[in-house]
């Protein structure tokens, strides 16, 4: 049976429902602008915290350099960076035509990973995991480029 271009018909005990190929490019469409906004919403929000972060490191530079300070300091920015990557990764997905490259997430979880390192070092085994994470992740980024190399 027919119902406006789709078609629906019975195989078994089951309702088949096939849609057409202009409903499967309306649907991905419309689904893409989903993204597409939430994704420029997103960016928004990071911007305002990386305004908020240089306005925060820029108070913590200029005060008296104690040591807590300087983790403050450090920790800040490291997380500038994560936003700045992040803000990095959304401008790559519309221009790499609604595409994430596998090598900004890797990037990101370095980062990130850097930043657990800084923040939490009282436990050296967890040090020693957290690096040893890390090295993974640049043969696995490494990897991911050697493919391009070649070719």
């Amino acid at each position: 049976m027919l119902n406006g271009g789709n078609l629906i018909y019975f195989q078994g005990d089951f309702i088949v429902y096939e849609t057409t190929k202009y409903n499967k490019i309306l649907i991905s469409r419309i689904l893409q602008w989903i993204i597409s906004f939430s994704l420029l919403l997103l960016a928004v929000i990071l911007i305002v915290f990386l305004m908020k972060e240089t306005f925060t490191l820029a108070l913590l530079l200029f005060r008296s350099a104690n040591p807590a300070q300087t983790y403050l300091l450090l920790e800040g920015i490291v997380n500038y960076f994560l936003y700045f990557e992040f803000i990095a990764l959304i401008i790559k997905y519309f221009n790499s035509l609604y595409h994430f490259p596998l090598q900004y997430f890797v990037y990101i979880g370095i980062t990130a990973i850097i930043r657990l390192i800084i923040v939490e070092h009282k436990d050296p085994f967890s040090v020693l995991i957290y690096t040893i994470s890390i090295l993974f992740m640049v043969l696995a980024l490494y990897l991911a480029n050697a493919k391009r190399l070649v070719e």
